[in-house]
């Protein structure tokens, strides 16, 4: 079976066929067993990091993101409650855990991944937020990205640490429930008020993915507006999801060019 591109084997997971692995290009198979049997230097500081691609030091470094923020979308706020923004305009996502705030070195490290194709950090990723309270999960999905993008990069960052992610849990993963229709402008180039509208219609679920009745969780990389996270969880819920959690890397501080 292929899709985008890439070769997929299934492999049993809680008793079901649901886990999709892909199959790595022999460039990446290579960098896999380089990462493996040599000692890693920090992808951060160049310093020696043993068999982690993250250093003591600089992951001390990496800004926690503070106790008291938003519970729906992760933005700081001065109290642990639901902001003022998501009490008048509810995204239609349920939940966001996110590891930092989205500021250095955390953005360095998430670049580093996504466009220097330092694959070794998904798994460290993946570690981290699996030592987060995750909450009961029936699947756990990845932001997709269009094809087009896809063939251009190799490959979606965000299935790369939903697979380690499902790896290290053991929950059920489908890395291709969802799908991308349009190739967007990135929304990091757009203005706040323009970013939920190009994403409007722009992504599916594929019909013989499921999740009615189920909470799924979304990976991804970056939460700034929630744009695109709140058009997966609209699409998701059309779906008969009944809960969408989004797990984040990273959350910016606050609402820029708003």
């Amino acid at each position: 079976m292929r899709r985008n591109g890439e070769a997929a084997i299934f492999v049993e997971n809680r008793g079901f066929m649901l886990q999709r692995v892909m199959i790595s290009t022999p460039a990446r198979r290579v960098a896999r067993l380089l990462d493996a049997l040599l000692p890693q230097d920090c992808v951060l500081c160049g310093l020696r990091a043993g068999d982690s691609p993250l250093c003591g030091g600089c992951r001390a470094d990496l800004p926690a993101l503070p106790a008291a923020h938003c519970p729906v979308c992760a933005l700081p706020v001065a109290t642990a409650r639901v902001c003022g923004r998501c009490l008048k305009h509810p995204p239609a996502f349920d939940a966001t855990l996110a590891l930092w705030c989205y500021a250095a070195p955390a953005d360095h490290l998430i670049h580093a991944l996504k466009f220097h194709a330092r694959l070794p950090l998904a798994r460290f990723f993946a570690d981290a937020l699996a030592a987060l309270d995750l909450p009961p999960v029936d699947r756990l999905l990845a932001m997709p990205l269009h094809p087009r993008r896809l063939a251009e990069r190799g490959f979606n960052p965000s299935v790369e640490i939903a697979r380690a992610l499902a790896r290290r849990t053991g929950l059920a993963f489908d890395a291709f429930a969802l799908e991308r229709l349009h190739d967007t402008p990135p929304q990091r180039e757009l203005a706040w008020s323009q970013r939920r509208r190009n994403v409007r219609g722009a992504f599916a679920l594929r019909r013989d993915a499921e999740v009615r009745g189920l909470h799924v969780a979304v990976v991804d990389d970056v939460l700034t507006t929630g744009a695109s996270l709140h058009e997966l969880a609209r699409v998701l819920k059309a779906g008969g999801a009944l809960t969408v959690t989004a797990l984040v890397l990273a959350r910016t501080p606050k609402l820029r060019g708003r």
